[in-house]
């Protein structure tokens, strides 16, 4: 019995000590180190080979931070005009981001030592300048075609900084928001004509229905719109110019206006204004200039949604 017992015990010793011996000799062999993911080839709009680092850190997409911070991303840099005028709507977002001029002056944007610009129009980068960009970081430009679409731009985006799952979530949510919001306007709202109108300098603009809040109350709301944009299909301009005349004509039941002239006389006290009919039925909502309807992205077209809401509910 107890050679038995002896028999098997050895048995079991020598399968631990050859156990012991494969792990010291895995252990004595150091790991293989992780090479970083090398840079992914991607034509941009411009057909240039851009080389979009794998994993980059201090990104540069002056007018494109809305797409940005959907994906996760807060940039090295944000966006702004004149005396550092930035997109108020992003403000809480992008606190403590330093501005950029929206021009990006190349030695400006040296300075922020960037590791990917993202650019979106072409315009933006005549002149040599895309050229002296990317001596500077890898450059990416988006296009005009895609930058006037917000789900095109998030989704060419996240294919540039692999997070494709992001943003297809995010947009999920958004059109979950838009059916609850579509369900919120129909006792108030329903089937009548909506216009967007934008006030500046006393001059009065129409959105085009494909781009910024157009693109939100007309497209994702399916709200109707007027007749003024019946004629006027091929705008190319986001914001095309209309003349109180032409504003008389206006058959929308509602209005919102952002109104950048708030505070001061002018065309809203033209008896052509006061004569519309969505004027004279109390029917005018005015947005701040602050607001989010004059730009493209996910997080500025929800505002737009919570803005309707309020206006019409309130």
């Amino acid at each position: 019995m107890m050679h038995k017992y002896n028999k098997s015990a050895g048995r079991l010793f020598g399968i631990l000590a050859l156990c012991a011996i494969a792990l010291l000799s895995a252990c004595g062999k150091s790991a293989a180190p992780v090479a970083p993911a090398a840079p992914a080839a991607m034509k941009d709009s411009m057909g240039h080979e851009v080389k979009v680092p794998a994993n980059p850190q201090r990104i540069i997409a002056s007018y494109l931070e809305d797409p940005l911070l959907v994906l996760g991303i807060k940039p090295v840099a944000q966006w702004s005009v004149k005396e550092g005028n930035v997109q108020d709507y992003l403000r809480s977002e992008l606190e403590g981001v330093p501005i950029i001029p929206s021009t990006l002056p190349p030695e400006v944007v040296l300075s922020f030592n960037p590791d990917l610009l993202i650019i979106g129009p072409e315009s933006a980068v005549e002149k040599g300048l895309y050229e002296q960009y990317s001596k500077i970081a890898p450059t990416y430009v988006l296009g005009s075609e895609t930058i006037n679409d917000y789900r095109q731009t998030l989704n060419r985006m996240a294919e540039l900084l692999n997070k494709k799952d992001v943003a297809s979530k995010a947009l999920q949510q958004y059109d979950q928001k838009a059916a609850a919001t579509k369900e919120k306007l129909k006792p108030s709202i329903g089937d009548k004509k909506v216009a967007i109108l934008w006030l500046t300098k006393k001059n009065f603009y129409v959105v085009n229905g494909k781009v910024a809040s157009g693109a939100v109350v007309y497209g994702d709301l399916g709200l109707k719109p007027p007749n003024i944009l019946s004629v006027l299909p091929d705008a190319k301009a986001n914001w095309t110019p209309i003349s109180l005349e032409k504003l008389a004509q206006l058959d929308a039941d509602y209005i919102f206006l952002v109104n950048h002239d708030k505070g001061l006389a002018g065309n809203l006290e033209d008896p052509l204004w006061r004569n519309v009919p969505a004027v004279r039925a109390g029917h005018v909502y005015e947005m701040d200039s602050k607001s989010s309807w004059l730009y493209n992205g996910v997080i500025a077209g929800q505002k737009v949604m919570d803005d309707i809401v309020k206006s019409v509910s309130g």
